[in-house]
């Protein structure tokens, strides 16, 4: 894995010290298949990027030991988004200057995505992604693919184990108002619409907070008998945790995918025993996601979680489309894709539709004393 960031770039060299340089790079892109990445190094979410490297690095080092695609081996290059919206169009606009690059792997954060998504449908090739608005593969741009469920889903999953199953009406709806946090706050609230269910509250905040204290307050105001939440930021979500309890709030909780990120449950420790979330990764819901979090535990020491396993089947998803189409052309590799259908990653199988969205369920989880336990998967038919 190479980081841009460390690839010195000299202006202003001679045509003729340069020519080398050329042809040398040149050679290395015939020797390797590249894939750019763009990859939170810095910001909020350095952290959480680390395993979304971490699980590239993982799904790499398989496929080359086995030689690799086409008789080459895989590389990606690596640029920081800076975990902010203009870092993540930068990062990728320097991945995309280098015409090598046959394929890209981008956020898990739905806004980073929104940002980029212009410049990915002029540069025409498949970037595959993390975010999870619905919104995101549903606008015409045929250059983009989700390795998670989109939020379509966890909505539904929400709505029905929350009032069907815990027997909750009294609903409170905690959302970022980011593009993530907005597409669930909208897809949540049309479930529980249907169910004939209109929240008690519903409160938006503004990512990255230092105190969340007035929205908890409102919350044990409210009446409300269950939390629902769209935290974009671990960060943010554990401090909100903390001053929940703090302030005496103890309402069951049944979050999004970010309530069981091993970020957040670090952060908030304690104040997320007994919560419950949607889960598009979790260690027990099937064999590849078992096989994977044996092998990431003992490269990394540490449990993997969505952040780091989207990203491997990404990879994998890539090469199996590229050994496919025979090719790196950009309309082959994305066709080769689209036709990917019940291939078992570690999110869960993978049936892509026409919009490029693979998997279509989500695992309803509970944190125990800080284990995440896995409780049922809930699936649905694909678009």
């Amino acid at each position: 894995m190479t980081d841009i960031t460390r690839r010195a770039v000299m202006l202003g060299t001679t045509a003729a010290l340069a020519a080398p340089a050329i042809l040398a790079s040149t050679a290395r892109a015939a020797e390797t298949i590249r894939i750019g990445v763009t990859s939170p190094q810095t910001g909020a979410a350095a952290e959480s990027g680390k395993y979304m490297r971490d699980g590239i690095k993982l799904a790499l080092d398989a496929i080359n030991a086995k030689g690799g695609v086409l008789g080459r081996k895989l590389e990606t290059v690596v640029a920081d988004d800076q975990t902010t919206n203009p870092g993540s169009v930068l990062a990728f606009s320097k991945l995309a200057a280098d015409p090598s690059m046959v394929a890209f792997i981008g956020s898990i954060r739905s806004t980073q995505v929104q940002a980029m998504a212009p410049s990915v449908l002029k540069v025409a090739k498949p970037m595959m992604i993390g975010g999870t608005d619905p919104k995101l593969t549903h606008q015409g741009n045929p250059w983009l693919f989700r390795c998670r469920p989109n939020d379509t889903y966890s909505a539904k999953t929400i709505a029905a184990y929350g009032t069907q199953v815990m027997g909750h009406k009294k609903i409170a709806l905690i959302y970022s108002t980011d593009a993530f946090g907005t597409g669930g706050h909208d897809a949540l609230t049309a479930e529980l619409k249907a169910l004939g269910i209109t929240p008690v509250l519903s409160l938006g905040y503004a990512n990255q907070q230092a105190d969340f204290t007035p929205m908890v307050l409102q919350i044990r105001a409210s009446g409300a008998d269950l939390i629902t939440s769209y935290f974009t930021y671990e960060t943010d979500l554990g401090v909100f945790a903390k001053q929940l309890r703090q302030l005496g709030v103890q309402t069951p909780w049944l979050g999004s995918p970010s309530i069981v990120d091993t970020v957040a449950l670090k952060l908030a420790g304690p104040a997320l025993y007994g919560t419950y979330g949607v889960a598009d990764f979790t260690v027990d819901a099937n064999p590849q996601a078992k096989a994977y979090a044996a092998e990431y535990q003992k490269q990394f020491k540490v449990v993997p979680d969505n952040q780091s396993s989207w990203a491997f089947d990404a990879v994998n998803i890539l090469a199996m489309a590229i050994a496919t189409a025979k090719s790196t052309d950009p309309k082959a590799i994305r066709a080769a894709i689209l036709a990917i259908q019940g291939y078992k990653g570690t999110e869960g199988t993978y049936d892509f539709d026409k919009n490029g969205d693979g998997l279509h369920g989500y695992s309803v989880v509970q944190n125990k004393a800080g284990k995440i336990d896995f409780i049922k998967y809930v699936s649905f038919p694909k678009a």
